[in-house]
């Protein structure tokens, strides 16, 4: 064996010796081994969950606010075609001037941010920390023209980001 080798032996065996010290005294002195605590949330916040859910997760209830009968089973139908669990449409009895209106409540933060979606940003949002159900309402409002395709709702998806908490409420823990 020449002198080279040995040498090459020994530094490779003194660079793994330290690498298994290093590793070692990592693993004895991790301060991060005990249970993680999770953040409180102030009396009279609510819990809302602004995990953006897939469409066969969201229930909705579409009100027709226009004079044109039958865009409430259209829409309805539209979204049904989209994998979405839908009730059955409902007339609304005071006309909407805007594209739509979604009403929500804490369970359904990301929900409705998926919904905004399909409405490429021109949904008016509607929060009610009081509202328990998990049933997104969506009121079509006379600006309503159709729905996006898929390539658009994904691109909307995009500008608008992640789901933001509403006033008052604190994210929802996992489960």
């Amino acid at each position: 064996m020449t002198f080279a080798r040995v040498r090459a032996f020994v530094v490779i065996g003194a660079l793994s010796v330290a690498a298994i010290i290093f590793v070692v005294t990592a693993l004895v002195r991790d301060s991060q081994g005990g249970p993680v605590t999770s953040v409180s949330c102030p009396e009279g916040f609510v819990r809302a969950s602004i995990e953006l859910p897939e469409p066969k997760q969201v229930k909705i209830k579409v009100f027709n606010a226009t004079t044109n009968d039958g865009w409430g089973n259209q829409v309805t139908e539209d979204f049904k075609n989209r994998r979405f669990v839908t009730d059955k449409p409902t007339d609304n009895r005071k006309v909407v001037e805007d594209v739509a209106v979604l009403r929500y409540g804490p369970k359904t933060v990301g929900a409705a941010h998926l919904l905004r979606a399909y409405f490429l940003d021109q949904a008016t949002p509607q929060y009610n920390p009081k509202r328990t159900n998990d049933i997104v309402d969506v009121i079509i409002g006379t600006g309503f023209k159709q729905l996006a395709t898929t390539t658009e709702v994904n691109q909307s998806l995009v500008e608008l980001g992640e789901p933001e908490l509403p006033a008052g409420a604190c994210p929802q823990e996992a489960a």
